[in-house]
C-alpha cells in the first residue's frame, strides 16, 4: 500500500514519520512548499506522482486567533484544499484519512459530544475545518475523519512547549481553568491512523467510513494541564511557577473557545479498536522525550 503524508513537518505529520505503519506500508511524507493546500496544482502533482492508496491529510491552517483576521486564507487551507484532495482521490479510488478538530462544536453541550451532535463553531477556524469536514464527506467516499483536541507533541509549537518555557521563565502566571478537553498526543493519534490504515490495507471493503472521535481518554482543563506539566518541571529541574486558575472572560482572545471540548471516542473504539492511552500517562511520555533533549544545567 502506497501511503501519502501530507502535512510532514507538523506535530501530526512527524509523528506520522516515525510510526509503525503495517508491514508492505510504503509511506512517503511531504511538507510545503512539496505540497500546498491553498495550491491546488501542488495537490494534484502529489497525487499523480506518488500514486497513493491512502493519503493521511495532516496539514491544516491552524491559526486560531489570526483566523479572525485571516479568514479566507483560513478557508482557502481548510476548506478549499481538501475539497480538492478529496477530489484528486476519489479521482484514483485512494482512501483519505482527514484530521479535524473539536472546534466545530460550540461547547455548551455539558456531556461529551458523539460524533452525530450538531456542529456550531464559534469561531472562524472552527468554521473552516466544517466546512472541509463537509467537503470531504461530499466528495470522498473512502474516508474517515478523524476530530481531535488539544494536540502536542515533543515537536512543534504548542501548550506543552509554551508551559515549560513560561515555567523556566516566570515565578508565576495564569491559566484558564474553566475550559474542559482532553489533551491528545500527536504520536496517539498517529497510532490511530496506523491501525485504521491496517484495516484499509487488510480488509479494503470491509472499512467503517465516517467521522470518528480520537482524543487522549480522561479529561481535564487547561490548568489541569499546566498543573501536570509543572509538577514534572519541578522533579526534573527544581522550580515551579505559581499557577492561578482563571476564566475564559479574564483571558480575552481574538477567537471565541468552546468551554467544552471533550469529545466521546466510543465509535471509533468500537469500528477499529483504538483505546487511547489517559492523557496524563502520554502526557508523561512526551515529557520524557522533552527533558532528553535538554542539555544538562552547567
Amino acid at each position: 500500500m502506497n501511503i501519502l503524508v501530507l502535512g510532514a513537518s507538523g506535530q501530526v505529520g512527524h509523528a506520522l514519520m516515525r510510526a509503525c505503519w503495517p508491514d508492505g506500508a510504503r509511506v512517503v511524507g511531504l511538507a510545503r512548499p512539496a505540497v500546498d493546500l491553498a495550491d491546488p496544482d501542488s495537490i494534484d502533482r502529489a497525487v499523480a506522482e506518488h500514486a497513493p492508496d491512502l493519503v493521511v491529510n495532516a496539514t491544516a491552517y491552524t491559526a486560531v486567533d489570526k483566523a479572525e483576521s485571516e479568514r479566507e486564507a483560513a478557508f482557502a487551507i481548510n476548506r478549499d484544499g481538501p475539497a480538492h484532495l478529496a477530489a484528486a482521490c476519489a479521482a484514483r479510488g485512494a482512501a483519505l484519512i482527514h484530521i479535524s478538530t473539536d472546534y466545530v462544536f460550540d461547547g455548551t453541550k455539558p456531556a461529551p459530544y458523539v460524533e452525530d451532535d450538531p456542529v456550531a463553531p464559534v469561531n472562524a477556524y472552527g468554521a473552516s475545518k466544517e466546512a472541509g469536514e463537509a467537503a470531504v464527506r461530499a466528495t470522498a467516499p473512502r474516508h474517515v475523519i478523524l476530530r481531535t483536541s488539544w494536540v502536542y507533541a515533543a515537536h512543534g509549537a504548542n501548550f506543552v512547549k509554551t508551559m515549560l518555557r513560561l515555567g523556566r521563565e516566570r515565578a508565576e502566571l495564569s491559566v484558564v481553568a474553566d475550559q474542559t478537553g482532553a489533551p491528545t498526543s500527536a504520536d496517539d493519534i498517529a497510532a490511530a491512523i496506523t491501525r485504521i490504515a491496517a484495516r484499509i490495507q487488510g480488509q479494503p471493503d470491509d472499512v467503517p467510513w465516517g467521522t470518528y472521535h480520537l482524543t487522549g481518554a480522561g479529561e481535564t482543563t487547561w490548568f489541569g494541564f499546566a498543573e501536570r506539566i509543572f509538577e514534572r518541571l519541578a522533579r526534573e529541574e527544581g522550580r515551579r511557577p505559581a499557577v492561578k486558575p482563571i476564566a475564559t472572560a479574564d483571558y480575552p482572545t481574538p477567537a471565541r473557545r468552546p468551554i467544552n471540548s471533550r469529545l466521546d471516542g466510543s465509535r471509533l473504539r468500537a469500528a477499529f479498536g483504538v483505546e487511547p492511552p489517559d492523557w496524563a500517562d502520554s502526557l508523561d511520555r512526551v515529557l520524557d522525550e522533552l527533558f532528553s533533549q535538554r542539555p544538562p544545567a552547567t
